[in-house]
């Protein structure tokens, strides 16, 4: 009688958790063939997690799990299902707050030009310049362009409003800092770097780095302090290093209160619909070919605190501005999207994604530069 309450107890749990799993899997699908398509996807991959048993694994399939696969024929069949788990677990989505950051995306209105130019030491990564066809899809406000991922309704009148943060009398004024550091760009065939993964390597001569360090650069000779951390946060971990990021901000915040704006130098990776990896450039007449822009915000989309998003919209649809009245190719759609990135910690907070893992390092670090020369170009003229 014992044995039998017993296995009644343990009937009625799996039969709970089955029960949920079918409710989690099948959540937001529109009608019954939906639910079956979704829960048809999700049966293979749930047998693979069950019977290797990492259903909170954060990390790689190891090898006795691909064993594991190689000795079952119902996991060998769900080889799509296989392959995006272990695409998810090898890329180490960061996580901020414990919310999983959003992956960028190109806007599906964005068409490329006829290609441009190539620069003098060509990387040998085909080029394209990528410009949005329609307004369809996007909230536009003058020259910018605005992807809008998250519910929140926008205004041009709000969005036009004088932003924030002003450039103060102490120093520093400017935090730079790279969240991934390691994020790297496409030299010319030959040059020798050591990669520390999938287009990431710690040499700062071909990582974001160097393009923070020309931002930098540009700051100083307009006479604004500048801060910038080198330091590599997604290094040796990429999972974690938003969180590594924010407490690095939060401790330069607490250390140089004056600090008004921080700039996250990211870098972009863009692909066709074939898979082959592709470099967004801008021809700047008279300077050269750089790599194009995005600029990212977050909000409060998440469900995070992040009161204020707003202010760092506003410096960013400025700056996005005035870069495009001189360079008209060079900054991509601004993007907005429901996680907030750390930008929570000040109003003058901007991700900023320098060209794309295709572009060479000389395009990225031009980029920088015009983009370091806008922003400049904005703070003396809000803070006069």
């Amino acid at each position: 009688m014992k044995r039998r309450r017993i296995f009644r107890r343990v009937e009625a749990l799996l039969l709970a958790c089955g029960t949920l799993w079918l409710a989690a899997v099948t959540a937001g699908s529109e009608n019954a063939a939906a639910a079956w398509k979704a829960l048809g996807d999700a049966a293979p991959l749930g047998v693979l997690q069950w019977e290797l048993g990492d259903f909170r694994r954060q990390d790689g399939l190891s090898a006795a799990a691909a064993l594991a696969i190689g000795q079952s024929p119902l996991l060998l069949a769900a080889g799509p299902a296989i392959a995006d788990y272990q695409a998810l677990n090898r890329q180490e989505a960061p996580e901020e707050d414990g919310e999983t950051t959003e992956p960028a995306v190109i806007p599906v209105e964005e068409t490329p030009l006829d290609p441009v130019a190539a620069p003098a030491a060509d990387n040998g990564v085909p080029a394209k310049t990528l410009v949005p066809s329609s307004t369809e899809g996007y909230t536009v406000c003058g020259r910018t362009y605005i992807s809008n991922s998250t519910q929140h309704i926008l205004s041009i009148e709000d969005l036009q409003q004088p932003f924030d943060a002003r450039l103060g009398p102490e120093e520093p004024q400017i935090l730079i800092l790279h969240t991934h550091g390691s994020e790297a760009y496409t030299p010319v065939p030959g040059t020798s770097v050591v990669w520390s993964g999938n287009c990431r390597t710690t040499d700062c001569r071909w990582n974001v780095v160097r393009a923070g360090d020309e931002m930098a650069a540009v700051f100083h000779e307009r006479g604004i302090s500048v801060l910038h951390d080198r330091t590599l946060y997604d290094y040796p971990s990429y999972s974690g290093a938003y969180d590594r990021s924010l407490a690095a901000i939060q401790s330069y915040l607490a250390q140089y209160p004056s600090i008004r704006f921080i700039l996250d130098v990211h870098r972009d990776a863009i692909e066709d619909g074939q898979g082959n990896q592709y470099k967004a450039v801008s021809e700047i007449e008279g300077l050269g070919t750089a790599a194009q822009m995005t600029i990212v915000l977050g909000s409060d989309g998440s469900g995070l605190e992040h009161p204020r998003w707003m202010e760092n919209l506003r410096l960013g649809t400025a700056i996005q501005e005035e870069a495009l009245r001189d360079y008209p190719t060079l900054m991509r759609p601004l993007l907005l999207r429901n996680s907030r990135y750390n930008q929570h910690a000040t109003t003058g907070s901007l991700l900023v994604e320098v060209g794309a893992a295709g572009n060479s390092p000389e395009e990225a670090a031009l980029s920088a530069r015009l983009f370091a020369e806008s922003m400049s170009n904005i703070l003396e003229a809000q803070s006069k």
